[in-house]
């Protein structure tokens, strides 16, 4: 925990932290959390909690620097933590933008597809959550058939959606069905978010969430979305003490809850623009908060999620390309360990787009490629294929050649090279949509025993929730 040896400016940012939770504190709307900071000695004024600086690192001292996330198959399990980096789905948008440019609201056939594309996707370890929030699935049921639907369409990783005690507890008596009584007590099996409510407040679902998950043993991303200038000061530096201090005070909250509780630091802080007062998420301001969200989580040795593809863009665009490149660039050059919104994500989080999904699974791959760097050896400098080459030779016939081809460069999926027949706009778009066809019909249902599936339709019909069990499941 000390800062000794992190650069001066995360140590700036930390102390800038520490007072804001000793001075103004950070509120809590939740009367059983609200004991739990008493009982553990932090001064509380109504529903507002005082932290010292001793007491937010012990508490946060106390969770894990990394854990393992388990999937039903276990070829996707996870480690979430060190310099290890992990992809997550969309999340929280309520409309697909279609490739015309219209919105409609998702329904539940968009979110079995995307459940699909991202079981298909070779990126990908962890599936679920809210991908999008279908229109034709709301209420108190909503997450539970949700996690339904994910269970039965992957064996990857398990998102979990957010919500009130009883809706949690539903989501946990769901993985014991599928993983057996006990099983959770020893082994994550879903994580979820807890986003504070900025500025410096915890609403009551996401302390519920956070409680439910916590005594359950299972991990929670604590999640800050600060908006530079409307919901956090205009000057980066003190959005991120901003947004440090909130998460801080959640993760020793979860700690009070449950010692040893897995938890990732999470920060989605970005910039408003200034002119309209909306969020900002594929501006710079924004890769730069991506990034020293990661710096202050490893500084303070904690798992970290942030960043992703992310754009402003209205349409499939050059701005959503470069916007995603370089946020998704930003955090994942910076070992963030969970990387959520990493493809499909449009306007602002508003919409998903599946053409953006296609591109975005192209932008991973350039991405970590470039990353990937230069291997430099005696075999990859190659100096004697020059020799024997020599002056105004060619390389393309050469064995070396056939032996580096198809791991050395970058060969892309979709972006057009050389001379293109017809209009390259066109040709470029059939690329995506083939893309997207081949995943699909590539894409086969992961094995869920039926005696498990039974227990799971039953326990849905027995809450009245059954009704939107929907022929697609």
């Amino acid at each position: 925990m000390a800062f000794e040896h992190t650069e001066a400016d995360v140590q700036q940012i930390h102390l800038a932290s520490m007072r804001i939770l000793e001075e103004t504190g950070m509120k809590f709307h939740h009367p059983e959390v609200v004991d739990i900071l008493i009982k553990n000695g932090v001064r509380v004024l109504g529903q507002t909690a005082y932290f010292t600086r001793e007491q937010i690192m012990e508490w946060i001292g106390k969770a894990p620097s990394s854990f393992t996330l388990y999937a039903r198959n276990p070829q996707y399990d996870m480690v979430i933590g060190g310099d290890n980096t992990e992809l997550f789905p969309a999340t929280g948008s309520s409309l697909i933008l279609e490739a015309d440019g219209r919105k409609r609201p998702a329904n539940m056939e968009d979110y079995v597809q995307l459940l699909k594309l991202y079981q298909q996707s070779e990126h990908y370890h962890g599936n679920g959550g809210f991908i999008v929030q279908p229109g034709d699935v709301t209420g108190p049921h909503s997450i539970a058939v949700l996690l339904y639907a994910t269970l039965v369409h992957t064996d990857k990783c398990l998102v979990a959606g957010t919500g009130k005690a009883e809706e949690m507890e539903a989501l946990i008596e769901m993985l014991e069905i599928v993983f057996g009584k006990g099983d959770l007590e020893n082994h994550c099996r879903a994580i979820t978010i807890a986003n504070t409510n900025t500025p410096l407040q915890f609403d009551t679902n996401m302390l519920e969430t956070l409680m439910v998950f916590a005594r359950h043993k299972q991990p929670v991303i604590i999640a800050a979305c600060s908006m530079a200038g409307t919901t956090a000061p205009v000057t980066l530096a003190g959005t991120i003490a901003l947004t440090n201090a909130e998460v801080l005070a959640g993760i020793a909250v979860s700690q009070m809850i449950r010692e040893g509780t897995p938890v990732v630091y999470g920060s989605q802080t970005t910039t408003s623009d200034m002119r309209t007062g909306s969020i900002a998420i594929g501006s710079p301001e924004g890769a730069l908060c991506y990034e020293y969200g990661a710096r202050m989580a490893k500084a303070y040795g904690l798992p970290c999620r942030g960043g992703g593809s992310l754009t402003d863009a209205k349409t499939l665009s050059v701005q959503a390309g470069y916007e995603s490149m370089l946020t998704f660039l930003a955090s994942y050059r910076a070992k963030t360990n969970i990387i959520f919104q990493s493809s499909g994500i449009m306007d602002s989080y508003n919409c998903v787009s599946y053409d953006k999904f296609i591109v975005d699974q192209e932008i991973i791959s350039m991405a970590k490629r470039y990353l990937r760097g230069v291997e430099v050896n005696p075999e990859t400098l190659a100096v004697s294929v020059i020799e024997k080459v020599g002056i105004a030779g060619e390389f393309l016939t050469q064995h070396h050649t056939m032996k580096y081809c198809r791991k050395e460069p970058f060969l892309p999926d979709i972006s057009l090279r050389g001379a293109v027949a017809g209009d390259p706009d066109e040709k470029l778009v059939r690329n995506i949509r083939e893309k997207m066809a081949r995943m699909l019909a590539g894409y086969q249902k992961p094995a869920l025993p039926t005696a498990i599936n039974e227990q799971l339709k039953q326990y849905l019909a027995a809450k009245g929730w059954d009704i939107y069990l929907f022929r697609s499941l």
